[in-house]
C-alpha cells in the first residue's frame, strides 16, 4: 500500500508537469505563430512602413522598428491594447522607427479589428508621425 501511494504520488506529479509544460507551448506557438499576436502585426506594419515610397523618403532606405524601451534599455515591447467594440475584437499598437540617419524618428500608430465575417484581423488605420523637424503625419492606410 506504501509503494502503491508513492507511485501513485509520482504519476500525478508527472501529468502536472505534462500539463504545464503543455501550456507553455501552447502560449509560446500562440504568441510567436498566430497571425493575430501583437508581434505578428507589429511585423507586418513595420513591413509597410519600410515599402511605403513617402515613409522612405523621410527615413531612408534602412528602416529599423522597435518598441517601448524596458529598465534594462532592451526596446522589444510592442505597445498594445485590446478591446471588444460592437461584439469585435480591435488592436491598437504603438511602435517606433528610425532611419539610418538615427536624427530621423516617427511613431508609428495602428489599429486592427476581427472582420465581421470570420475571425481574420483587418488593418484599420496605419499612420507615421514624424517626430523630427520638419513634423508631419504620413497616412499609410486608412480603411475606416
Amino acid at each position: 500500500v506504501k509503494e502503491a501511494g508513492r507511485d501513485f504520488t509520482y504519476f500525478i506529479v508527472v501529468l502536472v508537469g505534462i500539463g504545464v509544460t503543455g501550456g507553455l507551448f501552447y502560449v509560446i506557438f500562440k504568441e510567436l505563430f498566430s497571425s493575430s499576436s501583437p508581434s505578428k502585426i507589429y511585423g507586418n506594419a513595420l513591413e509597410k512602413c519600410r515599402s511605403h515610397p513617402e515613409v522612405i523618403a523621410v527615413f531612408g532606405e534602412s528602416i529599423k522598428g522597435y518598441g517601448e524601451a524596458t529598465r534594462r534599455g532592451r526596446r522589444q515591447l510592442v505597445s498594445h491594447v485590446e478591446y471588444m467594440k460592437d461584439g469585435l475584437r480591435h488592436m491598437r499598437l504603438r511602435f517606433y522607427i528610425e532611419g539610418s540617419d538615427t536624427s530621423k524618428r516617427g511613431t508609428v500608430h495602428m489599429e486592427v479589428r476581427e472582420s465581421p465575417e470570420g475571425g481574420r484581423l483587418e488593418v484599420r488605420y496605419i499612420f507615421v508621425d514624424v517626430d523630427t523637424y520638419p513634423r508631419r503625419t504620413i497616412v499609410i492606410e486608412d480603411n475606416r
